[in-house]
C-alpha cells in the first residue's frame, strides 16, 4: 500500500485502469448540488479524477471550483471537456500539502483511494481546509475494510468515530440514489466543520 503515490495514479490513468470512473456525476452528488443556491461558494474537489462533479458545477454557474489530483492526466481530461475552466483552479498537487480555505469540499472516491493509515490525517487536513461551519459532503463506501485496495472500505460506526471530534455529523446514512453498481455500498454524508 506504500505504492499509492503519484506514479501509481499516473499509470492507472495511462493504462485506463479507472474502474471507479462512471463517466458522469454520481446521482447523490448531482442531487445535492442541484439544491445549492449560492454560486459564489468556494468549492474543492480533492482526488477528483476526471471530475464530472466539477464539470457539472461549472456548467451550473459555480465558477469558484478547484480541482485537485495527484495525477496530471485527469486534470487534462477535464480541461479538454471544459476549455474555459481556469488553469489556476486545476491543482496538480498532494492534498496533504494544500493550504487554502473552502466553503465546501466534495468527497467522491478520494477517501477510499487513500491508504487507510492516512485517515486521521485526512480528517485533520479537511478540517484545516474548511472555513468554520464549512461543509464536507459526499459519499463513503460502506463495505468491510480489507487489505486489498483501492478502494478501501469502512462502515458508519468507524466513520462517526473518525470524524466526530472535528465535524458535526449532520447526515451519515445509506445513499438512497446510488448508481446500480454501488447500491447498498455507499453512505451519503454532510459533515460541518467545528
Amino acid at each position: 500500500m506504500d505504492n499509492l503515490n503519484k506514479n501509481y495514479w499516473e499509470n492507472r490513468y495511462t493504462n485506463n485502469q479507472i474502474g471507479w470512473n462512471i463517466g458522469a456525476i454520481s446521482t447523490p452528488l448531482k442531487t445535492y448540488i442541484d439544491q445549492l443556491k449560492d454560486k459564489s461558494l468556494k468549492i474543492l474537489i480533492p482526488g477528483a479524477g476526471n471530475s464530472y462533479e466539477a464539470e457539472y458545477l461549472w456548467n451550473k454557474g459555480f465558477k469558484n471550483v478547484y480541482v485537485l489530483d495527484f495525477a496530471q492526466q485527469p486534470l487534462d481530461n477535464l480541461k479538454n471537456r471544459v476549455p474555459k475552466f481556469p488553469q489556476d483552479q486545476l491543482l496538480n498537487a498532494d492534498f496533504f500539502t494544500l493550504s487554502n480555505n473552502f466553503d465546501l469540499i466534495i468527497e467522491q472516491t478520494f477517501f477510499c483511494a487513500l491508504n487507510p493509515i492516512l485517515r486521521q490525517q485526512y480528517v485533520e487536513q479537511m478540517h484545516h481546509l474548511l472555513k468554520p461551519k464549512g461543509k464536507l459532503v459526499g459519499l463513503l463506501f460502506n463495505f468491510e475494510l480489507t487489505e486489498e485496495g483501492p478502494p478501501f472500505g469502512g462502515n458508519k460506526a468507524e466513520y462517526k468515530s473518525l470524524f466526530k471530534n472535528k465535524f458535526k455529523i449532520k447526515i451519515l446514512e445509506p445513499s438512497i440514489n446510488s448508481i446500480k453498481e454501488r447500491q447498498g455500498k455507499e453512505l451519503f454524508f454532510i459533515f460541518e466543520s467545528l
